[in-house]
């Protein structure tokens, strides 16, 4: 009897703790919006998985900055992602597009201001990475990316997350796309061809002098021999500070580890003496040290200019041109810590919403959907399918939407177009794994210190750098003018800051 008591009491209890338990988990869940209660949606959480699925979500509209010329057709393509972000990720995003002549100027002033935006393009050379995220502006992410951006990780380059960090830590999240960087000199190949140039044994600035003097003395006067703006500098084999507009760096092939004043050194006197001869001989434009642009693509009345490149860039440039560049190598390809740096994408130190900020990033870098649906538009709209892969504009395109694709995201996502080889992704990958690794990668100079005599000496640059790169002064006259000014004004004191710097960089990361 007491047995029987027992067994019976025993299962009492646990019928009333299972009702319990079931209770304490209705009273902590919701039904979710397709009717399904969390236990069975539950695996698909982002926020414990992974997975981007948005049903468990509150809703949210990220607000993103995008560099790049206004497009007609964006408003059209965002309510697309829109409907594709919110079953993924319950979260729509409002895109706006600032003209690349004013990106830089209008995003320091946004963020100044307190918005809480989610997400903007940052890089070496637009919004400046480096001095915003030692300033604060953006949010450190490593967390963020650990959780929320794994597929990133696994799908990134890791050397891009090296090079971009920032006292060790990252602040962006770098586009997946050509990592090494490589000057050409690019020519118009109806004049290789009519000469018959061999353009493979032209690499420095000295071994175009035959050829200039050809089409010089060989084509009407309004065909440009060497057709370059105002921002043309020589090539100079250095690891550069702050960019090739700020002259300190550390020689290429050196292993002492020591800035210099660039503009002190025998290669640069060398390559002066050289542009000088050029501009004399009229194979530049006489009014280059003025030009802000050159319209020599358009057209076509040019021989030589100068341009970075990439795998297969030839066809690109081609393309756009509407007639053939070939291109011949000035160096051989090398990664620079702004190489990791050339195009990002950093969430707001403001933003409300950093989670999913970085849940959109992770679809965005890994997704091929909606890659390339803000890359190209809307199928059958902007663009038809040839193959999976491989695409044809349609008129559509041209007209309303031409986005800079190297500024969205991982770029080996995106379709190709027909005459594009069909191996085009792996010689990027290709051309990543055969370069030289610059001598400071991975270090980030912390401009604050010296910044008064950064300024001054920039504004110095801009002063003294067009007419003397371009040979439109005497360099004999006109350098030891910009050195002694540049002195003046501090360069030395910054010298030694950026080495202090990069050798306590150097111990830490032996």
């Amino acid at each position: 009897m007491k047995s029987k008591k027992i067994v019976l009491l025993m299962v009492v209890f646990l019928f009333a703790l299972a009702s319990t338990l079931a209770g304490c988990g209705g009273n902590n869940t919701k039904e979710n919006s397709n009717g399904n209660t969390p236990s069975e949606t539950q695996a698909a959480s982002p926020t414990e998985s992974g997975d981007q699925t948005g049903d468990k979500l509150d809703p949210v509209k990220l607000k993103v900055y995008l560099i790049g010329g206004p497009q007609r057709d964006l408003p059209k393509i965002q309510e697309e992602m829109n409907k594709y972000l919110t079953d993924k990720i319950n979260a729509t995003v409002d895109i706006t597009m600032i003209d690349w002549g004013d990106y830089s100027k209008r995003l320091p002033v946004i963020t100044a201001s307190g918005e809480n935006y989610d997400i903007a393009f940052t890089s070496s050379w637009a919004f400046d990475y480096l001095p915003n995220a030692t300033r604060g502006a953006f949010l450190p992410i490593n967390d963020l990316l650990e959780k929320y951006g794994q597929d990133i990780i696994k799908e990134l380059d890791p050397r891009f997350l090296t090079g971009s960090q920032v006292n060790g830590k990252n602040y962006a999240v770098p586009v997946n796309k050509e990592l090494a960087s490589q000057w050409v000199w690019r020519f118009n190949k109806q004049y290789v061809d009519k000469y018959k140039m061999d353009i493979t044994k032209i690499r420095t600035l000295e071994d175009l002098e035959p050829y200039l003097k050809q089409i010089k003395e060989g084509e009407p006067a309004d065909i440009t021999p060497l057709a370059v703006p105002k921002g043309f500098k020589p090539y100079m084999p250095f690891d550069f500070l702050l960019g090739d507009e700020f002259p300190v760096g550390m020689n290429m092939n050196s292993t002492d580890g020591k800035y210099v004043n660039i503009l002190e050194s025998g290669e640069l006197k060398s390559s002066l003496n050289t542009i000088r001869k050029y501009y004399q001989a009229g194979y530049l434009r006489k009014d280059v040290a003025t030009l802000e642009g050159i319209d020599n693509i358009k057209t076509g009345k040019w021989f030589a200019d100068r341009e970075q490149t990439q795998p297969y860039a030839e066809l690109g440039w081609s393309r756009s041109a509407g007639y053939e560049i070939v291109t011949s190598p000035m160096q051989d390809p090398v990664i620079f810590t702004g190489s990791a740096t050339g195009s990002m994408h950093a969430i707001s130190a403001n933003s409300k919403n950093p989670e999913r900020a970085m849940m959109f990033l992770n679809l965005l870098n890994t997704d091929k959907y909606l890659r390339n649906l803000i890359n190209y538009g809307i199928e059958g709209t902007h663009y038809k399918k040839i193959s999976e892969d491989v695409i044809e504009d349609l008129p559509a395109m041209k007209d309303g939407y031409q986005m800079p694709g190297f500024a969205l995201g991982n770029l080996f996502l995106t379709y190709s177009h027909k005459e594009d080889p069909a191996d085009k992704w792996e010689a990027f990958k290709e051309f990543n794994n055969s370069a030289k690794v610059a001598p400071s990668f991975g270090f980030n100079f912390n401009p604050d210190p010296v910044k008064t005599e950064v300024a001054s000496i920039s504004a110095i640059v801009k002063e003294f750098y067009p007419p003397i790169m371009t040979g439109a002064v005497d360099p004999d006259e006109h350098l030891p003018k910009a050195i002694s000014k540049m002195k003046a004004a501090g360069l030395d004191k910054v010298i030694a800051e950026a080495q202090k710097q990069y050798d306590e960089w150097e111990a830490a990361n032996k």
